[in-house]
């Protein structure tokens, strides 16, 4: 075998590599974006879900108006960044993960109040928030695992040229914030064996 046909059997095996490389990348954005609809989906169902329960909330909860209100501003920032381009993604996520933090305390501070707490409209509002909860962590899981795939893929060499050629980027992932990862205090969210008339 010459060399000559060496060189050309080398540079066939570094194209076809290069363009394996190129699919696989785009194939993972493609992936990234799939999952960024879901997250999409699941976010917008959590945002028409803040005004009821802020709502409902407001009726009983006099003293915990400077936490609605705090909610209700962060669903205007996620609409707003929810909106905007991939560029904009690492704020919406920052923002989701405040409104996940305020929510709860809200929804937490709702076991002081024995009428709200048994309002039918509120315990439905509750259980439709924590369904839409599970769903956008199950989301949120998919589209971790695909950004990992992707960023991997643009990050190896010969990666972040092609990823360039591609005009595709690393994704940021979406990251629980440090209070969402500890587990909850069982004691402050749910009423004592006294006040649920258990006490024996």
């Amino acid at each position: 075998m010459s060399g000559g046909a060496i060189l050309i059997g080398a540079i066939a095996l570094a194209l076809v590599i290069g363009y394996l490389w190129y699919a696989t990348i785009v194939a993972r954005r493609n992936k990234v974006t799939e999952a960024l609809g879901s997250i999409d989906v699941h976010l917008r169902q959590r945002h028409e879900l803040i005004p009821n329960v802020v709502r409902l909330a407001g009726r009983f909860m006099e003293h915990e108006r400077g936490l609605m209100e705090a909610v209700t501003r962060l669903r205007v920032q996620a609409d707003q960044a929810l909106g905007g381009g991939a560029g904009e993604r690492g704020r919406l996520f920052e923002v989701e993960n405040a409104i996940s933090r305020e929510v709860g305390r809200l929804l937490v501070a709702v076991e002081n109040y024995p009428d709200l707490k048994s309002d039918t409209q509120m315990l439905e509002a509750q259980r439709t928030w924590t369904e839409t909860e599970a769903q956008l962590t199950a989301a949120q899981r998919f589209y971790n695992a695909a950004v990992n795939q992707l960023n991997n893929a643009v990050q190896i060499f010969p990666g972040p040229v092609l990823a360039r050629l591609a005009g595709v980027a690393a994704m940021p992932f979406f990251k629980a914030e440090a209070e969402a990862r500890v587990a909850p205090d069982v004691d402050r969210i749910l009423p004592s064996a006294a006040d649920a008339g258990l006490k024996r």
